[in-house]
């Protein structure tokens, strides 16, 4: 009986990456990778000569029976193209499936997008949500909004370049004119962080269109208290 490793990757930068990660992805059977191109690179730059295979968004429930066939003889490590698998990525549906049949499951901490704009975005880190990617349809989008806005913490998600500028609308008709915090490139060369009101932002990139990689991390600041200002 093996271990299902969940091993966190770089974001950007190569070196973010944790000596334990390393000697892991050269000790186990196999890697799931969400894409192996991806991966090849890393695995390449540190001379890691593991075999890989697909598991991905689209093969997850296909590939499950394969990734369980190799974990009944050995260790398998799980891995996004960035980030902590299994957080917004393929891999909930592994890790239930090696609970279920009572295999560990062990968690190697990393880098991972949400909490590395967290804690640069200069908004309060004390309570805070992520809800991951918002809703493609405008409608669903306000309606999450508006239910997610009443909660006195910070709000993270993800979001792509081409609907960028229509969630600042939506947040600033549904929310008002809170702050907010858009990262994006963290840790490569074109890191950047745009810290303003929705109102500042939707006007910025309406004048820089958004582009960069796919995921845009947003964070928006919780609900104002009366009587306690504005946080």
């Amino acid at each position: 009986m093996g271990t299902l490793y969940l091993v966190a990757t770089p974001i950007g930068n190569l070196e973010d990456i944790t000596l334990r990660a390393l000697r892991v992805l050269r000790e186990v059977s196999l890697i799931a990778a969400e894409d192996t191109r991806h991966t090849r690179r890393l695995l390449a730059h540190y001379d890691i000569r593991t075999p890989c295979c697909s598991y991905h968004e689209h093969n997850k429930l296909s590939r499950l029976g394969e990734v369980l066939a190799v974990l009944a003889e050995g260790d398998v490590a799980l891995v996004s193209d960035a980030g902590t698998p299994a957080l917004s990525d393929p891999g909930v549906e592994l890790v239930h499936a090696c609970i279920a049949a009572g295999w560990p499951v062990s968690p190697l901490p990393g880098p991972g997008a949400p909490i590395a704009a967290l804690v640069a975005s200069g908004l309060p880190t004390d309570r805070f949500l992520f809800v991951g990617f918002l809703p493609r349809r405008g409608s669903d989008r306000r309606d999450l909004l508006a239910r997610l806005g009443r909660l006195p913490v910070t709000l993270v998600c993800f979001e792509a370049p081409h609907r960028l500028r229509a969630s600042l609308a939506d947040m600033l008709a549904v929310l008002g004119d809170r702050r907010v915090v858009v990262a994006r490139e963290m840790t490569k060369l074109h890191e950047e962080f745009v810290r303003a009101t929705l109102s500042e932002s939707q006007e910025h990139f309406q004048k820089h269109p958004p582009r960069g990689n796919v995921r845009w991390s947003l964070r928006v600041s919780r609900r104002i208290n009366p009587g306690l200002g504005g946080r």
